[in-house]
């Protein structure tokens, strides 16, 4: 009986409509101690890791072809996602020469990107290696960036797909809530990240949803180190803004969200009214942003929506993307929600696609007290999106 996943299955089954869409005959995974070494697509059509030179190919004829060591062959046959399974001892040239014999892709995608991390997978190395094992041949001019195709697939969630991305989000909502009720002015930032991971623990299955150091990353006042530090034996005080940056992994999928928190000064009941607006701020320029994306805007549109809705109420801009896509990692690549800067090369201009999940994350400082700060993460339907996280909408107050 196979044991494969069935979300590979899942991805494989679109692959063959997205290789004729973007106009590639096939597309060639190529990798080598994957654990060790992990190229992401391996996660999404193959399921599993491999040992010696592998070369796995999907045609948009919709075959799908293993080349692989004859120690790593029962390994694939196990999980079943590979009708056929080539095994080889000496190497790996002479079996994929005669695949691509027989198959003869004109055009043929390979793991690498200039902008798109997870399309990025293929190692100089490796690359140095399949050149030379198509030398001579013509498919060795017939090699292209497969940036196109994983965007796509990683980016079309399926509806198991998201909705495990809400689960997610459902469980990080849940771990907020309760510690609302155990926050106190003088506990540090390093004690409230503990009493998260107390709360994490006690639901059980989770995961931190990128490197533990900093997740969750939790940062207060006007002089915090913010999100990508961890958190330090900085003690909260009364007037000081907290903000949490935190997600968990859940059944394999991941949520990011970020929360507000005010910690009122003796005699105050509500937050002081430059807190107030600085939130409400965030809060509207999120709703904006989700109100214009839907398919075919560009990313770089939509980051201006939020960004020109802050500016306009006198804040500076956010340092950052507004929104990034997220899935099986908090950073699941391709689309962003981002200005139009060197360090985001041309994905600005890709196209927003149904099924895409993006986080939304705008910032901006509130003087004398710190960081105003929201993350919601929304599902792209054909016209327009929802929520897949519950918003916060008001500014949780501690006493």
């Amino acid at each position: 009986m196979p044991i494969g996943d069935p979300l590979v299955a899942e991805k494989l089954d679109q692959v063959p409509s997205i290789l004729k869409e973007t106009g590639f005959d096939a597309w060639l995974l190529f990798a080598r101690e994957s654990h060790t070494v992990h190229d992401p697509s391996f996660d999404l059509v193959v399921g599993t890791n491999v040992t010696w030179q592998s070369a796995f190919l999907l045609t948009a004829g919709a075959e799908r072809i293993a080349i692989v060591g004859s120690l790593d062959k029962a390994n694939l046959e196990s999980h079943g996602h590979y009708g056929e399974i080539v095994p080889y001892v000496g190497g790996i040239t002479d079996s994929l020469r005669r695949v691509l014999a027989r198959i003869d892709p004109k055009r043929i995608a390979v793991n690498w990107s200039v902008d798109d991390v997870m399309a990025d997978g293929l190692t100089h190395g490796m690359y140095l290696t399949l050149a030379r094992a198509l030398e001579g041949t013509p498919w060795a001019s017939r090699l292209d960036s497969s940036a196109s195709i994983v965007s796509a697939l990683r980016g079309r969630k399926s509806p198991t797909e998201r909705a495990r991305i809400a689960a997610a989000c459902e469980a990080t909502v849940a771990i907020f809530e309760r510690l609302t009720a155990r926050l106190r002015a003088g506990l540090t930032e390093k004690q409230v990240a503990s009493m998260i991971r107390e709360e994490m623990d006690r639901i059980g299955g989770l995961e931190p949803a990128w490197d533990e150091e900093h997740c969750p990353a939790v940062f207060t006042g006007p002089e915090s180190a913010g999100a990508h530090a961890g958190p330090t034996d900085r003690p909260i005080e009364p007037g000081h803004v907290m903000n949490v940056d935190f997600g968990v992994r859940k059944e394999g999928f991941c949520s990011d969200l970020q929360r507000t928190w005010y910690f009122l000064r003796p005699g105050e009941t509500q937050a002081p009214e430059s807190v107030r607006r600085g939130f409400d701020t965030i809060v509207r320029s999120i709703r904006e942003a989700a109100r214009e994306l839907r398919p075919g805007r560009k990313g770089g549109d939509i980051d201006g929506v939020a960004r020109g809705y802050i500016t306009s109420r006198g804040y500076p801009e956010y340092p950052h993307a507004l929104g990034h896509q997220i899935g099986r990692t908090a950073h699941d690549g391709a689309g962003l929600l981002c200005p139009r800067w060197e360090r985001y090369g041309g994905l600005p201009d890709l196209l927003v696609e149904a099924g895409q999940c993006y986080t939304l994350e705008p910032r901006l400082p509130i003087e004398e007290h710190g960081i105003a700060t929201c993350e919601e993460i929304v599902a792209v339907h054909e016209t327009g999106c929802s929520f897949l996280s519950r918003p916060q909408d008001e500014l949780y107050l501690v006493r």
